[in-house]
């Protein structure tokens, strides 16, 4: 991948391609349910191949990092995270432009990153928070044989994308 250039500065505004969807939440006496997304809502493009939970410790960070070609679908609902997205697409219109969001818990959301769109969460809490994500390419491929679709900016001291 050639060098890319970054902004100087971000500017906080919507980011093409970005989807945050709060949580429709369904609750009874047992409990609560909520559907975080159904093939008869997605395009067959936008299908997930994969799914899978983690865990953070409080004040642990995972990224920014950013996806080449893939997208993620991350399921943010136990805990308190704070995200930040950056639009580093140069032909993008909304280059340049960064999202800073603190959820989880009572603010539970769906958040759709396309490719090249840096991504980082923090867990901000007090206790261990979880995440879901079903992202629409397996890691490293079929049989885990193929590449990581991941530029990771995390080990750069000098990285325009902090959290």
């Amino acid at each position: 991948m050639s060098e890319r250039r970054f902004p100087d500065t971000w500017r906080d505004a919507d980011i093409d391609g970005v989807e945050i969807t709060p949580f429709a939440v369904y609750s009874d006496e047992r409990g609560w349910l909520s559907e975080l997304f159904r093939r008869d809502e997605l395009a067959a493009d936008d299908y997930p191949e994969m799914g899978y939970l983690s865990s953070t410790r409080p004040g642990v960070a995972r990224g920014p990092h950013e996806h080449e070609a893939q997208t993620d679908r991350f399921a943010f609902f136990h805990g308190t995270y704070r995200v930040v997205m950056w639009d580093a697409r140069p032909d993008s219109a909304t280059f340049g432009c960064r999202i800073e969001m603190e959820v989880g818990g009572t603010t539970s959301v769906v958040v759709v990153i396309p490719p090249g769109v840096v991504h980082a969460y923090r867990n901000v809490g007090s206790e261990d928070a979880y995440v879901l994500n079903f992202p629409d390419a397996l890691y490293a491929g079929e049989g885990k044989k193929g590449p990581v679709d991941e530029i990771r900016h995390e080990d750069d001291p000098d990285s325009p994308f902090q959290i």
